[in-house]
């Protein structure tokens, strides 16, 4: 077994919501083997970082890796959904911006959901392969495969663009299904394919020409069969829910995570208490897109539904809802995920919270808390440190100096860190 001491100034118990002074980790292999050992193991390779804080790696519930990123005009982003670009194409850019997040500090993400034409390939399970055999460095990734979403919903790649009738033919494999049979299919399919979760188009958005933000876009009896099957099959949904019905039908239905939920009610948002169930609130993107640059009709959207958003945060932290950490990059750009942090303490959060968000309620969420998520013997070592105490300044965690993950260092202090 090859042995790694980390030192530094201090560590992050985010379970005790506290941050403590020294920090002595020892790495085994890919796990940690011990915090701050009464004696250090002999023959140890020692990396002393210095005044920095160790925390566990941290993680983004909501983005898709597959789109934005680099390859559009100079000093624009690339194009979301172009028609131009070729699965191949895609998935190299992704594997950019997969490592991009990976030095950002974020060492575990769902990417959710493929909203592309694929030819029904899913493209982050490929590219969660390639990272797990080590053939390109990027978070742990979650794939979802294709958003499953009904013609003209909210998640089918034609509508971000308004492409006239046959432009882009879609299948079922490709997430567009409709009627109780087809989404179960479609659902099969992802899972068939390495999905480890289902991301549903639930109601209308923002950034799609599609129904308003807050119209429900399936039935009852449709969200139900998609949470049957993905849970028959052990795994998860998750449920892109902008409008308030949409968000009820989704909890009743057993679905386990909200994306957005910007216009919840007081009630809806105890029924989230209730039920137990998780909210992704992306609440960063709704002060940070440039909403300037998109179509009148999607900015008109915007400008009525973010003021909510920013609303109804505050009072799902007040209640307690168990939120967790995600962006929706690139509507925040790749490697600025931190951000999404700053943006839950200015709605209510104790940096501590925030940080819990991104780690211990993450791992939660995708039924990895017994390995991920805190720094703790028997957890896999993935280790970040940052520049400051983000107990006291979460905006620390904007500058990553060092990240490891599954014991594997692939920023250092040597390298020059990473400055947010």
């Amino acid at each position: 077994m090859t042995t790694t001491v980390l030192k530094a100034a201090r560590w992050a118990d985010v379970e005790a919501g506290v941050v403590r002074t020294p920090a002595v980790v020892v790495v085994g292999d890919n796990r940690i083997q011990a915090v701050n050992p009464e004696r250090e193991p002999d023959g140890a390779t020692v990396i002393d970082l210095g005044d920095v804080t160790l925390l566990p790696g941290l993680m983004d519930m909501e983005l898709n890796l597959l789109i934005g990123g680099p390859g559009g005009p100079e000093g624009l982003p690339s194009p979301m959904h172009g028609v131009q670009d070729d699965p191949a194409y895609r998935t190299l850019r992704g594997a950019v911006n997969a490592r991009t997040t990976l030095d950002a500090g974020f060492t575990t993400v769902r990417n959710l959901g493929l909203m592309v034409k694929t030819g029904g390939y899913l493209l982050d399970v490929a590219l969660q392969r390639a990272i797990d055999q080590g053939w390109h460095a990027g978070p742990r990734i979650y794939p979802a495969g294709h958003a499953v979403t009904p013609y003209g919903g909210h998640l089918d790649p034609t509508v971000f663009q308004r492409l006239a009738p046959g432009i882009m033919p879609l299948s079922v494999a490709e997430g567009i299904a409709n009627g109780v049979d087809e989404v179960r299919a479609c659902v099969r399919y992802q899972v068939r394919h390495g999905a480890k979760l289902i991301k549903v188009s639930a109601s209308g958005g923002v950034m799609s020409h599609s129904t308003a933000p807050g119209a429900q876009q399936y039935s009852d009896d449709e969200f139900a069969a998609i949470a049957d099957e993905a849970h028959r099959a052990g795994v998860r949904v998750a449920a892109h829910a902008v409008g308030d019905s949409a968000i009820r039908a989704c909890i009743r239905a057993g679905i386990d995570c909200i994306e957005h939920g910007f216009l919840a009610t007081d009630e809806t948002i105890q029924m989230m208490v209730d039920h137990g169930t998780f909210l992704v609130s992306t609440t960063y993107l709704t002060e940070a897109m440039a909403v300037d640059r998109i179509a009148p009709e999607l900015r008109k959207k915007a400008e009525v539904v973010f003021p909510q958003a920013q609303a109804m945060l505050p009072k799902a932290i007040a209640a307690g809802v168990r939120i967790a950490c995600g962006t929706d990059a690139p509507a925040v750009p790749h490697g600025q995920n931190a951000k999404e942090l700053c943006a839950l303490v200015s709605r209510g959060m104790t940096p501590m919270q925030a940080l819990r968000a991104a780690t211990i309620t993450s791992a939660e969420l995708i039924q990895a808390d017994d390995e991920l998520g805190r720094l703790a013997p028997g957890y896999l070592a993935d280790i970040i440190a940052v520049n400051g105490d983000p107990s006291e300044d979460i905006a620390t965690t904007l500058d990553v100096r060092f990240v490891m993950k599954d014991g594997v260092v692939h920023l250092g202090i040597q390298d020059g860190g990473r400055d947010g």
